[in-house]
């Protein structure tokens, strides 16, 4: 031990109170707030940093009943159940009023001390909620028993303000650190989207005049067919084409489980963050959903239109699956729609914002098949769509492992 530390026991330290057990403090007492009315400090006092939070109040009688339980200023409060070791230092003069049973009250003999002691406190206090816990989730503080009885180190005056203030450095800098991390994280997601915006509009990749221009590919479909771009605001490539959702998508069909169990695709099954399928579902077909009837394909892309700004979308990658009602599934036409280019274009800013423009509803806001099949979708030649998924690919994994990176 340096010179001029001493051992002290947390006990010789401090007074401590568990706030009120059983039927102590039940919402039956509690009362609204009026002139004679008592403060019942709660966890989120904690948790929170704010003493003024909370609303359940008890008549002055029940306030005498529980003074053993009374704050005073500058007690610390800690909360001690679920999410456990959150402390907030009372002000000069806080709410008169006593501590409810998920929190415990601690008085320090030596203000002085104030700083250092809650810093040592906070390890000792989650160090042995987490032995006590047994790899279990941590719900309780340990027994006070155990706990006055720990011993701490406490350095002179001037050597608890050193320590203090260069732990304080070292959070600072975490918290930096952290901040910065997840602005690089938001930084990520920005990108993407601005590399999935410039390859739809055909600004990723050189153009090849040599490649057949879109619009050939469409008329060798249907002779008939005539551009649709007259008017739209963004300008395409000149081999490009705008076209409407219903001239490169195949028709949805129904379909019934017919099997004895069948594999579902719903909303749960999609994971938003990423547009991928998460998990598909095993039903049996007697308990199928009534919703369970659309159609789908490996290549197929699934997009939700309830709520489409939820990003509920993603690509099927096995045949034989069978998809929610809440879907339109968009089934490229392979002669002039490559699908992992359908994909990275349902998923653009583009298509999801522009197609929430159209959401109708109050409880569940949503679209419908006719918005997708009138939208207009920017068509480039098939050669460029496969240069183009080549090159999102090849960004998207860079920027995957630099957000792989941050994350351990």
């Amino acid at each position: 031990m340096p010179n001029g530390w001493e051992w002290c026991k947390l006990d010789d330290l401090a007074f401590y109170k568990k706030g009120p057990f059983g039927s102590s403090l039940t919402k039956a007492m509690f009362v609204p707030k009026g002139n004679d009315t008592y403060k019942v400090y709660e966890q989120k006092n904690a948790i929170q940093k704010e003493e003024h939070l909370g609303s359940y109040y008890i008549t002055e009688e029940k306030y005498q009943s529980l003074i053993g339980f009374a704050v005073q200023p500058n007690d610390i409060i800690v909360s001690c159940a679920g999410t456990i070791g959150e402390s907030l230092v009372l002000s000069d003069n806080p709410d008169k009023g006593i501590i409810n049973q998920a929190l415990m009250l601690i008085r320090l003999f030596n203000r002085n001390i104030e700083s250092f002691y809650l810093l040592y406190f906070d390890y000792i206090l989650k160090e042995e909620a987490y032995k006590e816990s047994k790899g279990t989730a941590i719900k309780n503080i340990p027994p006070f028993d155990v706990l006055k009885n720990f011993y701490i180190p406490i350095p002179p005056l001037a050597e608890q303000v050193r320590i203090v203030q260069e732990v304080d450095k070292w959070f600072e800098f975490v918290d930096t650190m952290e901040n910065n991390i997840a602005n690089l994280q938001t930084l990520i997601i920005h990108i993407k989207s601005k590399i999935l915006d410039l390859a739809i509009h055909g600004k990723l990749v050189p153009q090849d005049p040599n490649d057949e221009p879109a619009i050939e590919l469409l008329k060798r479909i249907n002779p008939d067919f005539t551009p649709c771009d007259n008017g739209h605001s963004r300008k395409l490539p000149h081999n490009w084409c705008w076209i409407k959702g219903k001239y490169i998508f195949l028709p949805m069909k129904s379909v019934k489980p017919s099997n004895e169990e069948f594999l579902y695709v719903d909303i749960d099954s999609i994971d938003n963050k990423h547009q991928i399928i998460k998990e598909l579902k095993n039903i049996k077909t007697a308990n199928a959903p009534s919703r369970a009837s659309r159609y789908t394909q490996k290549g197929d892309i699934v997009f939700s239109m309830v709520r489409p700004y939820l990003r509920n979308i993603a690509k099927i990658e096995i045949d034989g699956c069978i998809a929610s009602t809440g879907f339109y599934v968009c089934s490229p036409i392979k002669e002039v729609l490559q699908p992992n280019y359908c994909y990275y274009l349902m998923i653009s800013d583009y298509v999801v914002n522009g197609l929430n423009m159209f959401m109708k509803g109050d409880n569940s806001p949503s679209i419908n098949k006719g918005n997708i099949d009138d939208w207009l979708f920017p068509l480039p030649p098939l050669t460029e769509q496969q240069h183009i998924v080549q090159k999102i690919e090849e960004l998207f994994s860079s920027l995957d492992d630099i957000q792989k990176a941050l994350e351990v």
